[in-house]
């Protein structure tokens, strides 16, 4: 074996001369075993994700009066019976209360909207009735009288 060696790279001596009169400065100490470890990562801040704001928060935030129904129930048993369910903020019931909608100091929030709710309907019924009076007061009203042969009379 040791004469395959020679014949590849010549005398074991000149090879280990070679060596001895090399440089050595492309070798370097290994590095300590403290920059073997590695610090633990930081852990990065988790960015929470925020959610939208709702069209109540937009508003309470531009100090703006706040009203929405956000529910409908009607008895289908009974058409006539129904419910709404508004939401609302702060300023919406001082709006209110400036108004005069509060009619005792313990009056709650929900008894304030409720009043000024039913205002509300109480105004749309009367608007209502009072379009249909007009109307037949007016004459406007059309009857039509069916005289056969498909014809109508109409007054």
């Amino acid at each position: 074996m040791m004469g395959l060696f020679d014949k590849l790279f010549g005398a074991k001596e000149k090879v280990l001369a070679a060596l001895a009169a090399a440089p050595t400065d492309w070798v370097k100490e290994p590095p300590a075993p403290t920059d073997w470890v590695k610090e633990p990562p930081v852990p990065r801040e988790k960015k929470v994700k925020e959610e939208p704001k709702t069209a109540k928060q937009i508003a309470t935030d531009k100090k703006e009066p706040y009203v929405n129904i956000v529910s409908l129930d009607v008895d289908l048993n009974n058409l006539h019976q129904g419910a709404f369910e508004l939401d609302w903020n702060e300023i919406f019931v001082a709006r209110l209360v400036k108004a005069g909608y509060m009619i005792k100091k313990d009056d709650t929030d929900a008894e304030i909207v409720d009043r000024w709710f039913q205002n509300v309907c109480r105004h749309v019924v009367m608007e209502t009735w009072e379009q249909e009076e007009a109307i037949a007061k007016s004459g406007m009203w059309v009857r039509s009288t069916d005289v056969g042969n498909g014809r109508s009379e109409v007054s």
